[in-house]
């Protein structure tokens, strides 16, 4: 487990301050906040992907293709 140093400036000073108010702990705060971050960044590279699947011809030409095999059986 690392131990991070942060240097902050009046804005997250206060933002930190409101946030720990309840009693919830800095850790607990800075920790939360990474795992939103990291957590955000995952949910963006799934959407650029989805985009991109969205759009790649070959994809697509897959899709058509299980969804004729599926109809053929009465999957649906």
């Amino acid at each position: 487990m690392a131990t991070l140093t942060v240097r902050t400036d009046e804005q997250t000073d206060r933002a930190l301050r409101e946030l720990t108010a309840d009693g919830t702990s800095q850790s607990e705060v800075i920790r939360q906040a990474i795992y939103q971050a990291w957590r955000e960044r995952q949910y963006a590279r799934m959407e650029e992907e989805s985009k991109r699947l969205l759009t790649d011809p070959e994809e697509q030409s897959e899709i058509r293709a299980i969804r004729a095999d599926m109809d053929a059986v009465g999957a649906w």
